[in-house]
């Protein structure tokens, strides 16, 4: 599974403090997801970054 955070993002950091893992910050002050195929426990924890993202601005394919 892949995630991505579209334009919406308005850069509040969450997703990134949830799961590191498959989240940072860019340059620009959002988000942006890891170009990887996100499996197990890792794809849980970006679940939780999604379901916890205030402007719904993360997806996965």
């Amino acid at each position: 599974m892949k995630f991505f955070v579209n334009s919406d993002c308005i850069g509040c950091g969450l997703c990134p403090s949830v799961c590191p893992e498959v989240f940072s910050m860019t340059d620009e002050g959002v988000a942006k997801a890891c170009d990887c195929d996100v499996s197990g426990s890792t794809a849980a924890c970006a679940e939780e970054a999604q379901q916890q993202c205030p402007v719904s601005a993360i997806e996965h394919d």
